[in-house]
Formats: C-alpha cells, structure tokens, sequence
C-alpha cells in the first residue's frame, strides 16, 4: 500500500469521525512543523480511541517519511532460539544486517548464554572514557557497600567514541534490588544496561557489523536472543538509547519493540510512584518493565502479554525475553509486522521475512503473524514458559 493511498483512507476515516481530524490531519500534511502543536490537540480532543489511534499511525508515517526521504521502514526486531547452545550471536547479527535499511542509528543485541551458578553478569555503558577508572572505583564501592565484589576484573570496549562499553562478572549483592537503586545513582556517568544469571545486553550507534565487529557478538555462544536495529523518530540517537532495553530491575529479562506508545508517560508515572525508575525516555524500556511487573503481581507471561494489548495504548509488535523463551504481542491494529520459521526446536523471527531466510538456506515454512491482538511463547529446549 502506497503512503498516498494510507493517507487517503485515513482522511476518510478520521473526517468522518471528527471535522478538527480531518482539518489537523489535512494542516500536518501541508506542514509538518505543526507536528507537535497537533498532537497535544489530538491527545485533549474528544475523539475516539480508535481513530486517535489511526491518527497517530499517520503521524509516525509522517516523521519516518521526514526522516527517510521517502522510505516506509522503520525499525527490525529479530529473535532467535536455537536447540541447543551454539552461535546465536552470529545468527543475531545476520538477521540484524538483513534489516539494516529499517535503521542504522543504532543496533543492539541480547544474548543469552549459559547460566551462571553463582553471581551475575553485568554490561554496562561509560559516558566519559577518560574518567573510567574514578568510574570503577566508585561503582565498586557500591558493590563492597551491599557484601559484593567483581568476581572477574571488568572488560573494557572503547574507540574513538567518548562512551565505553563494559562487561562484568559480580557476586551477588546481598540485595540486588536496593544495589541497584544505589549503582544508578552512578547513572550519568556509568549505567547497567543489563544484569542477570544469562542475560548480557550488547547495544551502540551503528549498523550491525559496525556494531558485531566492536563488541565481538558473532563469537557470542547461547541458547536464544534478541536484535534490533533502529531509527529514531520518537529520542534521541545516543548509544544508550538503542534497544535491547533490560526489565529493570528484573534480572534475564529484555525487550524489542516496533512502533509507539501512545500513553508512555501515563504508564511511566503510575510505574515510577511503585519505585520503579527508567533510565531514558524510550517507550520500549516501559514495556519490558510493566510486563515484568505484571508477572511479579502473579500473572503467567501469556496473561501479561495478552493483558498488555488491552490495557497499553499504541501501535507495537515485541518481543521480551527470559532464561526460558521468548514471548511476543501484537497490539490491536497489526500495523507491525512479524514473520517467523519455526522447524526442529528451532526459532527465527523478524520483521521481514528475507531477515528469516537468510539463516534458513533450505526452503522453509513462513508463518505471517498478520492479525491483530495476537501472542505467542516460543519456549528454550524443553522448558516450559508460564503460560
């Protein structure tokens, strides 16, 4: 479908919902400076849900279109299982570099490799390299405070960048979640991008064999993971605002997402007057956390997914991930895709279905998740996900 023709049948919908739709619609059109100045109107105006919610799709269109010159893509999500441990860093980075046209600001990856016995593994982001040792010292102070140390010294990741990359081994705090609330206040100048027995989070600016060859994901050893590439329309193009985003403070748990929340800041108070705290303004690092929520509150990861079509207001297609699988939502609109082959205990999910093929060379079966309101759980080997 062509933007002329989307356009066309939102002008139709929405002005026959409401005669300022159509008017703002028409004034965003002609102008797109008017972008913000519409969009605090849409949010106060009557309405419905629905057609707000139509509205606001041709608004993200807009501001891809602005951003592209022309291109509809906008942002790749992958996933991957494998049946038993092996390369699925390298797999990652495959189905991340067939999607790179969708976004090249930045590219990310969750990996989840052999769970730890004891202690947890940490990555993490340094915003100033030159300071990094008075960095260490401090954020190992914060460990010693909660009976916890490196179990492993830190490796580093630098170029030419002024930020740095880290990787950590730790024991574990004698409370993980308080440990946490005090490392971030550490946060402006070294932040934890992901803690857990399996989990590690590897993110930067780039595409995905800039970001591969850096951070050495291709040698990446695991079970399952997640990728994304992403265009920023909604924040800004800074290394730690790339995805994957970790539940904080839930450990082995990450998300992917394509597309917008509509009530991000809504959500966001209601989460943060919890004692929940986020570390951007990327509604994606919401989700991850009011699933995790959810299941903390009792409900199974189906029920969490499901509930979140119903009670999160936008346009998404994620996918979150835990030590046991991987699970995915599609809200109630389908304006974003997902395709997957699933064969042999084994899984490969994208947004486009060259990204799946690329890693299946033999002729597979594509599943199109295509409708709307839908979920899934794709379990690791042969454990089972609370459905």
């Amino acid at each position: 479908m062509t933007r002329d023709r989307i356009q066309d049948l939102l002008i139709d919908v929405i002005g026959k919902a409401t005669s300022f739709g159509l008017e703002a619609l028409q004034r965003q059109d002609r102008d797109p400076t008017l972008t913000l100045d519409c969009w605090v109107t849409f949010e106060s105006s009557t309405i419905s849900t629905e057609h707000r919610l139509i509205l606001q799709g041709w608004w993200i269109l807009n501001t891809v279109y602005e951003r592209t010159g022309g291109e509809q893509a906008v942002c790749g999500i992958a996933g991957r299982i494998l049946r038993s441990p092996g390369p699925v860093g390298n797999d990652l980075v495959e189905l991340m570099d067939a999607q790179i046209h969708r976004g090249a600001d930045s590219t990310g990856f969750a990996v989840y490799g052999a769970p730890r016995d004891d202690g947890f593994v940490i990555r993490g982001m340094g915003f100033d390299k030159t300071s990094l040792d008075a960095d260490m010292a401090d954020f190992r102070d914060v460990l010693k405070a909660y009976d916890a140390d490196f179990l492993e010294e830190p490796n580093f990741v630098t170029d030419d960048a002024p930020h740095y990359c880290l990787r950590a081994v730790i024991s574990k705090p004698v409370d993980l979640a308080r440990w946490l609330k005090d490392a971030d206040r550490l946060a402006h100048r070294v932040e934890v991008q992901s803690c857990g027995r399996s989990l590690e989070i590897i993110k930067d600016v780039g595409g995905s064999l800039e970001v591969a060859e850096k951070h050495g994901v291709r040698d990446l050893i695991g079970s399952h993971g997640l990728g994304h590439a992403r265009l920023a329309t909604e924040s800004s193009v800074l290394p730690n605002a790339s995805h994957p985003f970790w539940a904080r403070p839930f450990p082995d748990v990450a998300i992917v997402h394509n597309g917008q929340i509509t009530d991000y800041f809504t959500w966001r108070d209601r989460l943060e007057r919890q004692g929940y705290r986020f570390l951007t303004e990327n509604d994606s690092e919401l989700i991850a956390v009011w699933v995790s929520d959810q299941m903390r509150r009792g409900l199974s990861m189906n029920d969490a997914l499901r509930k979140s079509i119903s009670s999160i207001d936008g346009v998404f297609t994620y996918m979150i991930a835990t030590e046991s699988g991987i699970g995915f939502a599609k809200d109630r609109f389908a304006m974003k895709p997902l395709v997957v082959v699933q064969e042999d205990h084994q899984l490969a999910a994208a947004t486009e279905e060259q990204a799946v093929r690329r890693i299946n060379a033999d002729e597979v079966d594509v599943i199109n998740y295509d409708g709307p309101s839908l979920t899934a759980l794709w379990p690791v080997g042969n454990q089972a996900m609370a459905a």
